[in-house]
């Protein structure tokens, strides 16, 4: 398959863009900071531009199958990046809509799971990261609305842990215990939701 990958130089990004490439597929980053990628050139296609530009990101878009997003503000969030999900949803949807391009597999926080009790995660979220908590709806309901075949993947708290395959998933809920999981078992997952196109339109926790 032909993907692009947002948000390549973070942390899921990253293992994204190399499983991505362990399973045959064609990648190309769309990414601010090329040289970041430095270590994968010639084995991905690296375009340079701004996330929050459509006029930019909708060419890099056009004749792909599908986009993975592993794109986040950094942590803490500060009062400019306070919307920054929001907005980078609206100019997603947007490009991918004029280029023709429906699925898309996201990654967004579990916080948003307001039936977890353990983990209490939309407590926590409110009571600890209740800017993160209400960008990362805003973001949710604008692919929501888009009319694209979207997956939202919510991870408890990410670690940079090797891959082990061991990870459980769970529809519309995040698994009980669900404390934390590896950045490269939620790309495995998101890579895998592409592949299968399962999960079409649904909201997914995931957690080792």
């Amino acid at each position: 398959m032909k993907l692009v990958v947002l948000g390549a130089t973070g942390g899921t990004g990253l293992e994204i863009v190399r499983q991505a490439i362990e399973h045959g597929h064609s990648v190309t980053a769309f990414v601010r900071s090329p040289e970041r990628l430095k270590a994968l050139q010639g084995r991905i296609t690296v375009k340079q531009g701004d996330l929050l530009n459509s006029a930019e990101l909708e060419p890099v878009i056009k004749g792909h199958d599908a986009v993975l997003s592993g794109f986040g503000p950094r942590v803490p969030v500060t009062k400019a990046d306070a919307t920054l999900l929001q907005q980078f949803a609206v100019v997603l949807t947007s490009a991918m809509v004029n280029a023709g391009v429906l699925r898309v597999v996201v990654e967004s926080v579990a916080f948003l799971f307001k039936n977890s009790i353990v983990p209490p995660a939309y407590l926590l979220g409110r009571l600890f990261f209740s800017r993160t908590v209400a960008d990362a709806s805003a973001m949710e309901r604008v692919f929501g609305e888009s009319g694209l075949d979207w997956t939202m993947v919510r991870p408890p708290e990410l670690t940079d842990k090797p891959y082990t395959g061991k990870y459980r998933v769970r529809e519309g809920h995040l698994p009980h215990f669900g404390f934390r999981v590896s950045r490269a078992d939620v790309a495995d997952f998101m890579i895998r939701a592409v592949e299968s196109r399962s999960s079409i339109r649904k909201v997914v926790g995931v957690c080792n």
